[in-house]
């Protein structure tokens, strides 16, 4: 009974004020961009240690960029989807889940908005201590977006110029993408929620495809939201600690504790 009454305590509906997040989440993007494009690179470095990755996933039986990119590069049709994927889903699948969990879950979250961050930081000091030349710049992979002549953000396309191109290790797509599912699956608890797991499986696929990254970078973006929850989840119980809670005028009174006493409080929820 004790566990019920503390589950339907912290399940309360609250949720942080928008316009705080909106401001908090442009602020963290734009500044992720900027960090991300200030990495100083040496492009000779960079290509020499895409030439390492190549000689270290070989031994371990990994080096499969080649092949799945010649099915890219071979099938127009794909890779000029690979493309339009590889430049919008990173983007807005992360958003549509955030958006999805501020309004239908935001008991969650703050926890979920928080693992992201984490991640995101720990790509950022991938990014600065490891600048890292994609596949596409080696000699033998194809530039779907260069030969397809698709738009592409992250790609050899127009925008190309405005952005780090050796921003590769770890893959911040991967992490994202799994981010998305984590989320999906850990909120929404049925068996059909483990379907989630499609998206990231599906984005690793594309950004090898398209010759973005090497499957060693994907393994990095796992890494970094290992990394990140291993930062989150302390970050979060020390904030419950630490801040207030603060009332909510939508939650129900919890009429089952004992007789005198107060239901348990409910946990600070801008964090």
């Amino acid at each position: 009974m004790a566990g019920g009454r503390l589950t339907a305590a912290f399940a309360i509906r609250v949720r942080p004020r928008l316009w705080s997040e909106l401001l908090l989440l442009v602020v963290c993007y734009g500044a992720y961009q900027l960090v991300r494009n200030l990495v100083p690179v040496d492009p000779a470095t960079a290509a020499h240690r895409a030439r390492e990755i190549l000689e270290v996933e070989y031994s371990l039986h990994l080096d499969v960029e080649y092949d799945v990119n010649r099915v890219f590069a071979g099938h127009g049709w794909l890779a000029t989807a690979g493309n339009y994927f590889y430049a919008t889903m990173h983007f807005a699948a992360t958003v549509a889940v955030m958006v999805w969990l501020y309004v239908r879950r935001p008991a969650r979250y703050a926890v979920y908005r928080t693992l992201l961050f984490a991640t995101t930081l720990l790509g950022l000091l991938g990014f600065w201590l490891f600048p890292l030349a994609p596949p596409r710049m080696l000699p033998g992979f194809t530039d779907t977006v260069a030969v397809f002549g698709t738009w592409g953000f992250y790609g050899s396309g127009p925008t190309a110029s405005v952005t780090n191109q050796f921003a590769a290790m770890p893959s911040m797509h991967t992490a994202w993408s799994l981010w998305c599912a984590a989320a999906v699956i850990g909120v929404v608890r049925r068996r059909w929620a483990w379907l989630a797991l499609l998206y990231p499986a599906l984005t690793i696929v594309v950004i090898v495809g398209t010759a973005n990254h090497f499957l060693l970078d994907a393994a990095g973006g796992v890494g970094a939201l290992a990394g990140g929850a291993l930062i989150a989840i302390p970050a979060r119980e020390l904030a419950w600690r630490l801040v207030p809670a603060r009332p909510c005028a939508t939650a129900a009174p919890l009429r089952d504790h004992p007789a005198g006493g107060s239901p348990p409080p409910s946990p600070p929820t801008g964090w």
